[in-house]
């Protein structure tokens, strides 16, 4: 892609105007659902909770399917197949891009385009979602604070994977779980409340499943990845250099919850490595489970962070190679 000069602090120049297609406008309305649909669970869930509490199967299921997604995203979708920080056995590999597609952020090849452009452009010209955007002022940042988190995904800035993910549209299994996007989206939804009707023993506790582990799960989820997108590329501290105009930050309140992805300047200074919190006592789940994936032999070299690394320079870990 070639984009116009930028100086780091103005608004990004701007681009020659794509023309929206017809299957643009029905992505957009699509994406409009998944987004609106969780903020109408959360809504009732809010009316069911009134007077009530929560009950002991709904945040059960919530937590087992977060972790379940979450970690598809992370490690499936993110480390293992954006990244290439390890290799999975090929049904290891299979079962988190379908976890990750259940997590309502889009099918595994437009997700992966998406993010490598996002680490070809960070924060300049070319990056989808930086909060950069609209410039480095007040106004600028709150605009690009909200366009980063969602509006990037209402605005016609088609990212082409036969660029980005040549490897994926190769791979027959991968374009598979992609077509079965929808499917999979329905299915994320309809398990919790079919557990939940299967533990409960009637409609009211298969709703109450479907509302609190399905929808409300999804929003959360959704919204706990849309921030490193934003909030980590303009709140948190920067311990590692990066590339030019690359403003990604560490923020440690999102590192639990992001199962490590907010420590996003680690990432940004080795992208391919496994494990993102790189720092002493940086907490990293995800990179966690990849040490079990590769201690059970279904995960192979796998790039751990070496003691060269700046984080490391007052370190001897062993462990790390």
């Amino acid at each position: 892609m070639t984009v116009p000069s930028y100086d780091g602090e103005h608004a990004f120049p701007a681009l020659p105007p794509a023309v929206p297609t017809p299957t643009w406008t029905l992505e957009v309305v699509l994406t409009a659902l998944i987004v609106a649909a969780p903020f109408a669970g959360l809504a009732a869930a809010l009316w069911l909770s009134w007077g009530h509490a929560i009950g002991l199967t709904d945040v059960l299921l919530a937590i087992v399917f977060y972790l379940f997604t979450g970690f598809g995203v992370t490690v499936g979708f993110h480390r293992l197949i954006t990244h290439r920080s390890f290799t999975a056995h090929r049904r290891l590999r299979i079962v988190l891009a379908v976890a990750g597609s259940m997590s309502f952020q889009g099918n595994v090849i437009d997700w992966v385009a998406v993010h490598r452009r996002h680490h070809a452009f960070t924060d300049r010209p070319g990056d989808p979602h930086s909060p950069y955007r609209y410039g480095t002022g007040l106004l600028g940042q709150v605009r690009g604070l909200g366009h980063a988190h969602l509006g990037w995904m209402f605005r016609y800035d088609p990212t082409p994977a036969d660029h980005y993910a040549p490897d994926l549209l190769a791979d027959p299994a991968m374009v598979r779980v992609a077509n079965a996007f929808p499917l999979l989206c329905g299915v994320s939804l309809a398990l919790p409340a079919l557990l939940g009707w299967a533990i409960g023993g009637d409609l009211r506790a298969a709703f109450t499943a479907f509302v609190w582990a399905g929808l409300v799960r999804v929003m959360v989820l959704q919204h706990v990845t849309w921030s490193v997108n934003s909030l980590c590329h303009m709140i948190g501290s920067r311990p590692y250099a990066g590339r030019r105009f690359d403003r990604s930050t560490d923020l440690w309140p999102l590192a639990l919850v992001s199962f490590g992805e907010s420590w996003h300047n680690g990432h940004h200074s080795a992208p391919a490595c496994a494990r993102h919190g790189i720092g002493p006592h940086q907490l990293d789940v995800s990179a966690d489970l990849v040490r079990i994936f590769e201690r059970l032999g279904w995960a192979t070299a796998v790039h751990w962070p070496k003691p060269a690394h700046p984080a490391f320079e007052d370190q001897s870990e062993p462990a790390m190679r």
